[in-house]
């Protein structure tokens, strides 16, 4: 924290990039390389929240033209005295502007230390740093909107709020303190676990927000798949042709689809074969049957349901699945008691023709039901990683034994214990008791330059 630390802080290949510098001697540092336009200009003297125009230098050799912005601490992003040099975007103009400023007194920053001084400078949360991962590896705007912080502070609070009541009329019982009413204070925590167990749920809607959903293309061949796969990610991704088996392998794609990512593979078709290349595309095709978050099953509604089409049928039961009725420009030829066959074990269906490119807006809101996002608040609090589920679980865990423990008779000394733990699980969420270790474990995922 008391070395000024110096890292490029823009991606390579953009028109404009920034050299980023931070610590104690920042501005100083900065002024040893910058030669203002104006004289009267200087990095230590200039006002915050300013900029001015000049020369970047290393010696006298001239590296480039920029803007530089000062900034004053408190009032940054890490809380330090920070300069940002906004030059031409090209990599060697930007490396050597980065070798100009260390050699003036910076070193070079690590993987996420600038958003680490900003923690540790109380500039943000733990959760908040967090969202600074989720902002740059962000693959739609859901992502960026998750209110977790202030849902577990809000409950954080209402824990501290029912242990200090139990504490001041145990231990005060002179003074004018209202009594504890175990079923006033059971209905309060049975409302602090039914959102404890909502933030729990939302993990598995967080990770599909935030990183795609899994979803699998199945189907037996010659049914469409692969032309579905180049319908929904816009090229021809997949070899289409009329010869059953000539998807081999699990094609792997990501595509948007409306406001959702779809992390898509399109699979060899379910069947029986002698081929034995064939043979391992299917097996390929079932464990990413088995792994996937979403089941795309594709039928041809212009033929009837085939022996092999009903063995695998089955697989979909109980899975975040929707079923698709293709070639919807041909005479149909399942019959209703084939299709009901389908809905007994996948009840959503949508029906498109994949070479004409209809039914994307029904598939897209089948997707949405199935998988839980039909009704997703985008404001609303949703778990993002690992760490945070872990805070939230040992969090409700701790509130469970509490409720037990009221419920039971239990002295409101030991509920209050219970609370407390609970309480303090959320306030690691929050960074305000996180251990050093787990602050590292944040910050390994972090980029440098952030």
């Amino acid at each position: 924290m008391r070395d000024t630390i110096a890292a490029i802080a823009t991606a390579t290949g953009g028109g404009v990039g920034m050299v980023r510098l931070s610590g104690p001697q920042a501005l100083a540092v900065a002024g040893r390389v910058f030669r203002p336009m104006n004289p009267a200009k200087s990095p230590e003297t200039m006002p915050g929240y300013t900029g001015a125009f000049g020369r970047v230098c290393h010696g006298e050799q001239l590296l480039d033209e920029a803007v530089l912005f000062v900034y004053h601490a408190p009032h940054s992003y890490t809380g330090e005295d920070v300069a940002e040099f906004c030059c031409h975007g090209g990599e060697f103009v930007l490396s050597q502007v980065l070798a100009a400023v260390i050699a003036a007194g910076a070193r070079p920053a690590e993987a996420g230390e600038y958003t680490r001084r900003a923690l540790m400078n109380g500039r943000m949360t733990l959760t908040e740093a967090e969202s600074v991962i989720d902002i740059l590896a962000a693959q739609n705007t859901q992502s960026l909107r998750a209110a977790l912080h202030r849902e577990v502070l809000a409950t954080a609070d209402t824990l501290t709020d029912c242990c200090a009541h139990i504490s001041a009329w145990i231990d005060y019982p002179e003074e004018d303190v209202e009594e504890v009413s175990p079923p006033v204070l059971l209905a309060r925590l049975n409302r602090v676990e039914a959102t404890l167990f909502r933030l729990e749920q939302s993990w598995q809607q967080g990770q599909m927000v935030r990183q795609g959903i899994a979803t699998a293309i199945i189907g037996s061949a010659n049914v469409g798949k692969s032309t579905l796969m180049n319908l929904l990610s816009g090229r021809e991704r997949s070899i289409v042709t009329d010869i059953p088996g000539t998807t081999r392998d699990v094609i792997e794609e990501t595509v948007r689809l409306g406001d959702l990512t779809l992390r898509l593979s399109d699979t060899a078709g379910l069947r029986q074969s002698d081929d034995p290349i064939e043979q391992i595309g299917v097996e390929r095709s079932r464990r990413a049957l088995e792994q996937c978050d979403l089941i795309l099953a594709v039928f041809d509604e212009s033929r009837p349901l085939t022996p092999e089409e009903r063995e695998w049928l089955p697989q979909l039961s109980g899975r975040a699945a929707v079923v698709i009725y293709n070639k919807q420009d041909l005479p149909p030829a399942l019959t209703a008691e084939e299709k009901a066959a389908i809905a007994a074990v996948a009840p959503v269906s949508v029906s498109i023709s994949a070479a004409a490119g209809t039914g994307l807006a029904e598939l897209t809101e089948a997707i949405r039901q199935v998988v839980g996002l039909s009704h997703f608040d985008p404001t609303a609090a949703i778990i993002a990683n690992a760490r945070q589920l872990e805070c939230i679980t040992a969090a409700r865990r701790s509130l469970g034994e509490g409720i037990e423990a009221l419920a039971a008779g239990e002295t409101l000394d030991a509920v209050s214990v219970c609370l407390e733990q609970a309480a303090d699980a959320l306030l690691t969420l929050t960074g305000r008791r996180a251990s050093a270790e787990a602050i590292d474990k944040v910050f390994e995922q972090f980029c440098v330059g952030k």
